[in-house]
């Protein structure tokens, strides 16, 4: 019994030493000022206004700006044509939120996986903190989940897992058949907060 202990424990030490690393994340502690919440119609807050999106929820529970730059209807696949009005916010720490409207227009998870990596590698370039934020909530996305979940992993980015993971199926907390109410986007502020808090 000892003898498999002792050999546990030796290739538990030499995964740890030899095995593959975590990436950094890129850019921590960098002089850009707000946090910008960049994405589609979950961004915008849909279905219970501006002023109940999480990422004004999230502006309550932080010191820094948030600037929510969220568009219903867009698509991660197109979302690098409002880049600049992203980098214009001096900002510290980007929000990635895209997905759901590229499933649902048929969108190629390929042309998809570029246009995110563009948008990480351009917030990453200004110097900023770049973060996935997974929509989830549903077995359709999950190609996305696994796809953004390896992006982050890759380049040195936060990585927020499924938003909508127990709000898709709770209709308490949604507006329609898809987007949070107020109560749903406080949970996804919550959610989002306690994965990028020590980075802030």
């Amino acid at each position: 019994m000892k003898k498999i202990l002792l050999i546990a424990l030796c290739v538990g030490l030499l995964y740890w030493a030899f095995g593959p690393k975590k990436a950094e994340i890129k850019n921590l502690h960098n002089p850009g000022l707000a946090v910008v919440a960049f994405g589609d119609s979950l961004t915008a807050g849909y279905g219970a206004g501006r002023v109940n999106s999480y990422p004004s929820v999230l502006a309550k529970k932080i010191t820094r700006p948030v600037v929510n730059l969220g568009l219903s209807g867009d698509t991660g696949a197109a979302a690098p044509v409002r880049l600049n009005k992203v980098l214009e916010q001096n900002p510290y720490m980007v929000l990635i939120e895209f997905g759901g409207n590229d499933f649902m227009r048929g969108v190629g998870l390929d042309e998809t996986e570029k246009s995110i990596r563009q948008i990480v590698d351009a917030v990453q370039q200004a110097g900023a903190i770049a973060v996935l934020v997974d929509t989830g909530g549903y077995s359709q996305m999950a190609r996305y989940t696994k796809l953004y979940k390896q992006i982050a992993k890759e380049t040195g980015s936060v990585f927020v897992p499924g938003i909508l993971d127990g709000i898709f199926h709770q209709n308490k907390y949604k507006s329609d058949q898809i987007h949070p109410n107020a109560a749903g986007y406080e949970i996804v502020a919550d959610r989002v907060y306690k994965v990028i808090k020590p980075y802030l």
